[in-house]
């Protein structure tokens, strides 16, 4: 199979098709062990998806509160705005880049995230990437989802101010949670179930329209704010606190660069549960660049002229567009503002937490749990951690999310390593399916050793980078503030990923026979078909 070609449609398919299963569904072949392959982990039938799709699924990804508010954010580390633009820019270039390196291989394989990474962890091994970006998933699944429910309430308070009584965590709270909130959660937490439950074909459909439904509202808010305020009057120099000569400037615009990578690690990560489904790698390079650089430099824009209309119209600079929709307080602007930030944040939500578990989880038992059982454990999970107190308490997100977090960039390296430089980009897609030791991807037991030893080795540092200079600050133990090294969290353990996969695989190979039944291989490198 080349890059740029789909997979052939396998004997039987029209069969499967008027049977009612849905086209693109994984083939399971008869040699595949149960305990490796569902439908869903299985390489797909048929890989439909255009350019437009990744697009879209990317509009979805980044038209969210946490994606405004984080672009907002940047101006208050003493930027200019010609700076943050810099940042912003720059960052999504390198997160379009990484994420055509880990888009390929599921690609050219057709299947999702923790699968292809069966070809360099091992067979069992490849739970242990999976494991963790679930438990991130989760936790962030209700964060984001306890976000969307605040949009809501504001809906509700507008339209039927009584209910305002059963807002009152006080009086009529649990667990830290009014009634009114548990009532926005829950209708949040069904609905995105439901796009979930429908399959990938429903949220490909939903991701279509929701990311430009959204462009659209915040284009005529921003109008909006514009012929308010006057052209005249707006100012594009948003920049907070001391002003920042350029040689000052730089270490920031750095962090603020790592900042806009970090923001997009988690989906980045996992891109191949998407990726998988593009007709083409070229398809879905289209994709990413229209999505990613194209589509965040108007948003960049967009974010900055809306924020900076906030200044003039409401006499302070307003980052949040739940709170730019707040302070028009007409019924309208609330209801469609509410109703846009929601279709947002369960764009998001749904494409960056609740598919990614769902195959992860699937990965650990295919027999047991399905994509849809996988997504639905990531669901309740995201309930029962409270998420509504997870995220009023920075600590316990830095020390908790902040140490899952450290490791998605080794976990990145060590997947680019084994796939581009160890595998030469050939796999071997039926031996991902087999538990026989004589299996390629057997290695020792089922796992890798370097690939472990890999992430131990990266993992640990850009751990501590992460939580090693809070802790000796809230400790008392020094006066220099180093929380910035955090920053580069994701950088170092994936620099540091990568090198040490590298270096294990030189000293003592365990990827081989990389020339043996090549024609069976699935080949990244191979050139395209004319």
């Amino acid at each position: 199979m080349t890059e740029h070609s789909a997979p052939p449609r396998p004997p039987g398919h029209d069969v499967v098709e008027a049977a009612g299963m849905p086209v693109g569904a994984g083939l399971v072949k008869p040699g595949y062990d149960p305990r490796l392959a569902n439908e869903d982990l299985a390489p797909l039938r048929e890989q439909t998806w255009s350019w437009y799709n990744i697009f879209a699924f990317w509009m979805s990804d980044v038209h969210s509160v946490g994606g405004y508010v984080t672009a907002g954010s940047l101006f208050a580390l003493g930027l200019a705005s010609w700076q943050v633009l810099f940042a912003l820019l720059a960052g999504i270039l390198i997160v379009n880049v990484f994420c055509n390196l880990v888009a390929k291989p599921s690609q050219v394989t057709g299947v999702p995230y923790p699968v292809i990474n069966r070809a360099v962890f091992g067979v069992r091994g490849a739970n242990i990437p999976a494991v963790v970006r679930g438990a991130i998933a989760i936790a962030w699944y209700g964060v984001q989802t306890y976000l969307a429910s605040q949009s809501l309430i504001i809906i509700f308070l507008k339209f039927w101010p009584a209910t305002a009584a059963l807002n009152d965590v006080r009086t009529s709270g649990f667990l830290g949670l009014p009634v009114l909130g548990y009532i926005c959660y829950a209708i949040l937490w069904v609905a995105q179930a439901f796009v979930f439950w429908k399959g990938m074909e429903a949220i490909r459909r939903f991701i279509d329209w929701a990311g430009p439904a959204v462009y659209a509202v915040m284009l005529v808010l921003a109008v909006y704010l514009v012929a308010r305020a006057g052209w005249r009057n707006i100012s594009l120099d948003l920049s907070q606190g001391a002003h920042l000569g350029f040689a000052e400037s730089v270490p920031v615009m750095l962090g603020a660069i790592a900042l806009v990578v970090s923001y997009f690690s988690g989906p980045m990560l996992n891109f191949g549960d998407f990726s998988r489904y593009g007709r083409s790698f070229s398809a879905v390079k289209k994709g990413n660049l229209l999505g990613l650089p194209v589509n965040f430099l108007f948003f960049s824009l967009l974010t900055v002229i809306t924020a900076s209309a906030t200044v003039p119209v409401f006499g302070e600079l307003v980052t949040d567009p739940i709170h730019t929709v707040q302070r028009i307080d007409t019924p309208f602007a609330i209801l469609l503002g509410g109703l846009t930030f929601v279709v947002a944040t369960v764009g998001i939500n749904i494409v960056a937490n609740f598919i990614s578990p769902a195959f992860d989880f699937s990965n650990l038992s295919p027999q047991r749990i399905s994509w849809r059982t996988g997504g639905m454990i990531a669901a309740v999970g995201s309930v029962l951690l409270t998420p509504w107190n997870w995220y009023g308490n920075p600590d316990a997100i830095h020390y908790t999310l902040g140490l899952l977090g450290a490791l998605i960039g080794p976990l990145f390296g060590i997947l680019i390593a084994g796939y581009y430089v160890a595998s030469r980009q050939r796999v071997w897609v039926d031996d991902l399916f087999t538990l026989d030791p004589g299996g390629r991807y057997w290695f020792r037991n089922g796992y890798n050793p370097n690939a472990v030893w890999a992430t131990v080795a990266a993992g640990v540092p850009a751990i501590v980078s992460v939580l090693a200079p809070k802790m000796v600050l809230d400790l008392g133990l020094t006066t220099a503030d180093l929380t910035w090294v955090a920053d580069y969290s994701w950088f170092v353990g994936c620099g540091l990923g990568f090198a040490a996969m590298v270096v294990l695989e030189r000293i003592s190979p365990r990827i081989g026979g990389l020339d043996r039944d090549l024609h069976l291989a699935a080949d990244g490198a191979a050139p395209a078909r004319p």
